[in-house]
C-alpha cells in the first residue's frame, strides 16, 4: 500500500510538472521587450511599429476573470495564426509603467491590434473569438 501511494505521488508530480511546462504560443512582453519589438515611445514621438509581422497585444491581470477566459482564446489564436501574426501579452500589474505609458485607461482586458503598416486599433473588454479572427483577417492580414 505504501509503495502504491509513493508511485501515485511521483506520477502526479511528474504530470503536474509536464502540464506547467506546456509551451505557450503567447509571448510575455516587458517594457524593455515592448520598446524593442513593438514601439520605442522613449525614442520616437510618432508611431513606428518595430515588428516584421502584425501583432495582437493583450493587456491583462491575473486576478481578472474575463482576462483568464480571454487567455485561453488567445492561445488558440496564437496557435492558429502562428506563421502570420505574433500574439503578445502584458501583465498590467507587473508592467505598471508600460500600462500607464500606453494611456489606455484602466480597462482590462484590452487588445491592441497592430498592423505592420498603419495605426493600431484598440478594443477594450472581452470579445468573442470570432470577432478577434475577423479583426485579424480584415485589419491585420489584408
Amino acid at each position: 500500500m505504501k509503495r502504491i501511494f509513493i508511485i501515485l505521488i511521483v506520477t502526479t508530480s511528474c504530470l503536474a510538472s509536464a502540464l506547467s511546462q506546456k509551451e505557450s504560443n503567447v509571448i510575455n512582453l516587458t517594457k524593455a521587450d515592448f520598446l524593442i519589438n513593438v514601439f520605442n515611445y522613449e525614442k520616437n514621438k510618432d508611431w513606428k511599429y518595430e515588428g516584421s509581422k502584425p501583432c495582437i497585444i493583450n493587456l491583462y491581470a491575473d486576478w481578472c476573470r474575463p482576462c483568464k477566459e480571454m487567455s485561453l482564446i488567445l492561445e488558440e489564436i496564437a496557435k492558429t495564426y502562428k506563421d502570420k501574426i505574433i500574439v503578445y501579452k502584458i501583465d498590467t500589474d507587473k508592467e505598471r509603467e508600460l500600462f500607464r505609458a500606453l494611456g489606455l485607461g484602466r480597462s482590462i482586458p484590452t487588445f491592441i491590434f497592430v498592423p505592420v503598416n498603419g495605426i493600431p486599433a484598440v478594443v477594450k473588454g472581452a470579445i468573442p473569438k470570432g470577432q478577434i479572427e475577423l479583426r485579424i483577417n480584415r485589419f491585420l492580414l489584408e
